[in-house]
């Protein structure tokens, strides 16, 4: 999928420093922005399927800004991490990833999570608890509508042959989200590729990643969601977009009577690809949010 809050043209939005984590199956490669000031505690930005990291880097140097020591995770399979030598992109082998990057950090962390990456945040906090300082879920809760899967699935198969050029992957991500201002340079959606040795640029994950389940539920079931949001004691935040064809009504709901005292706010405007649609309101919910819960 496209990038949630693509950085754009390279140097717009500076990166942090690059970290590795040792995960259940492989390297996992991070960037992280030292907090500024006295220093509140880390937080993990897990990006959706089919993203990279860098897809968190505005909203992570905002968190660094107000004192978070940011760490913008590549999920395996994704980015610069290993991909999974069993192709195993499943609910356990994420959970496993995250368990093991928060034993390195040492300390319960921020977790914020879009949809995949929500999930994962989700599922391994209810399941394991003490993994999560406070969860922030970006357009995903246990109930998903299944058009808004299947739409998410279409786009991410429907080119295994690669792209000719850049221009043609803008023109796919336009057309998956087409309420979203084109970027007038293409060459802010490298970072979303790699270069194949045939000269085509591909999308920057494991192809068998589809292989397993869908994005973003990868194959954790609603029942085994909804009963690990049961089990949510931290403070929690939803932010879902107002158009979103992923979060109905009724999941919210549940997700609220599910998590008492979760907060949930809708974006205007914006679609599952919320955090990139409108960064700046998103991030400032986040950050009013933190304050407001004293996290």
């Amino acid at each position: 999928m496209a990038e949630a809050n693509d950085p754009g043209s390279a140097g717009r939005v500076a990166g942090g420093e690059r970290v590795v984590f040792d995960g259940a199956a492989g390297k996992l490669v991070g960037d992280r922005w030292p907090a500024v000031g006295e220093r509140r505690g880390p937080a993990l930005l897990l990006h959706g399927g089919g993203q990279t990291r860098h897809s968190w880097f505005r909203t992570a140097a905002a968190l660094a800004e107000a004192g978070w020591e940011a760490i913008a995770l590549d999920a395996r399979g994704h980015g610069d991490s290993d991909w999974a030598p069993d192709g195993d992109y499943g609910t356990d082998a994420l959970n496993a990833d995250l368990l093991a990057v928060a034993e390195q950090v040492g300390e319960p962390a921020l977790l914020l999570g879009a949809s995949m990456g929500g999930m994962t945040a989700l599922v391994t906090e209810g399941e394991h608890g003490g993994v999560a300082r406070a969860l922030v879920l970006v357009d995903i809760v246990p109930k998903v509508e299944p058009d808004g899967v299947a739409r998410i699935m279409a786009f991410m198969g429907a080119n295994p042959d690669g792209f000719g050029s850049l221009e043609e992957v803008a023109e796919a991500v336009r057309a998956y989200n087409p309420h979203r201002k084109r970027p007038p340079n293409p060459e802010g959606l490298r970072k979303n590729v790699r270069l194949g040795e045939n000269g085509r640029w591909y999308w920057h994950w494991d192809p068998a990643f589809l292989r397993v389940g869908d994005e973003p539920r990868r194959s954790a079931t609603h029942e085994r969601a909804a009963a690990a949001a049961a089990r949510v004691t931290v403070p929690t935040l939803l932010v879902r977009g107002a158009q979103s064809d992923i979060v109905s009504s009724d999941g919210v709901q549940e997700l609220l009577e599910l998590i008492p005292g979760a907060v949930h706010v809708d974006v205007s405007a914006t679609g599952h690809m919320v955090a990139g649609d409108d960064n700046d309101v998103f991030t400032g919910t986040v950050l009013g949010f933190l304050a407001d819960h004293q996290v």
